[in-house]
């Protein structure tokens, strides 16, 4: 089955290829950031892409329109990732308070990093994509 985007047909596997892209592009950007006053704002923006996206592989991506087997493994891990692990009230309740208090930033950068690493999900999302 193809899904229709500004007039032009994209097959499911091009569908989400351009979604894991911008999944892992938003996660090199978390990689990158230097941890600087203002950089709050630039991890959550970069968090919340990541969620939309992986929201959208989790609950609009049919298992049965992508044919490798490795596509079910992240849908489910993605799955997963969403009901363990949610940061935006935490950032919504530290931006008053410690938005440039740079230690405290650099540890929220890094445990949102750590929970898109858990049981090597963006791996998973590397290898997928490959395979695509």
């Amino acid at each position: 089955m193809d899904v229709i985007f500004n007039h032009t047909v994209v097959t499911y596997n091009e569908h989400l290829k351009n979604i894991l892209n911008h999944i892992l592009r938003s996660y090199q950007i978390l990689n990158e950031i230097e941890d600087k006053p203002g950089d709050l704002a630039k991890i959550e923006k970069e968090m919340l892409k990541i969620n939309g996206f992986i929201r959208v592989v989790s609950n609009k991506i049919d298992l049965d329109k992508i044919p490798t087997s490795d596509f079910k493994i992240v849908k489910t891990k993605f799955s997963q990732y969403l009901e363990n692990y949610s940061f935006e009230k935490e950032i919504v309740t530290m931006t008053p308070l410690y938005s440039n208090d740079m230690s405290r930033v650099k540890n929220m950068r890094l445990k949102i990093l750590e929970s898109l690493k858990n049981k090597s999900m963006m791996d998973d999302v590397y290898d997928l994509l490959e395979k695509l």
